[in-house]
């Protein structure tokens, strides 16, 4: 699998998997957040070998306390993040952005492209939240989302085995999903099947990494005709 090394803002370096022969068309992905990033990796990486061999570049990178990286997650917060999208496109020279699910809030203003299945940072909490009161119940655990959200306000908070600090979890909560800007909407019905981040446990349907390929390859074949 072709690994590349980028440059963090911070001075650190991370992981990111590329796809990288110097062609023209250039495809950023920023993952899901946390636990539905293990979810649809498998499909995003699938979807870049598919690009691949369309005659796309395409860079999934690690931020930082994220997947391989060496940085403490409980130490991130949005704006540093943000800062980490940026300076991976510039690196990478990403001509087109897609984002998946919550990536959207990181999405880099200058980038045009798209926003599979797009939801903002506050939906992302709720349902961590809600996931984690859903299991202690189910351990005999009385522990409401609200509750939960209050500790992880001052203190942070481990939600589906992620630890996140007190600054994450307050930036997740006003992290709306933003205007769209130079993104256009994917929704899940134009890709098929089970929605990736909703199963269970991580899996992969070839024919999702098919259908978000081929969306992709037509779509930057449009812009290309466009210009």
């Amino acid at each position: 699998m072709p690994i590349a090394v980028w440059p963090t803002p911070d001075g650190g370096e991370e992981y990111a998997l590329a796809f990288d022969s110097g062609r023209a068309r250039r495809l950023l992905i920023l993952p899901p957040l946390f636990e539905e990033a293990n979810k649809v990796r498998h499909t995003l990486v699938e979807a870049m070998r598919r690009l691949d061999r369309m005659g796309i570049d395409s860079f999934l990178p690690d931020l930082p306390g994220c997947n391989e990286s060496p940085a403490p997650l409980e130490r991130q917060w949005l704006a540093g993040w943000r800062a980490a999208a940026i300076a991976a496109a510039g690196h990478f020279a990403a001509t087109h952005l897609l984002t998946v699910r919550a990536a959207a809030i990181l999405a880099p203003p200058a980038l045009s492209g798209w926003r599979y299945a797009p939801t903002g940072g506050a939906n992302a909490l709720r349902a961590m939240l809600r996931a984690r009161s859903i299991s202690g119940r189910e351990s005999g655990i009385n522990e409401t989302a609200e509750d939960l959200l209050q500790i992880g306000r001052g203190e942070g908070l481990e939600l589906a085995g992620y630890r996140l600090g007190p600054q994450m979890v307050r930036d997740l909560e006003a992290a709306r999903l933003p205007d769209s800007g130079r993104l256009s909407d994917i929704p899940h019905a134009a890709i098929g099947g089970s929605a990736p981040w909703l199963r269970a446990e991580p899996g992969f349907d070839p024919a999702q990494a098919d259908m978000l390929a081929g969306f992709l390859a037509v779509e930057l074949g449009k812009m290309d005709e466009g210009k």
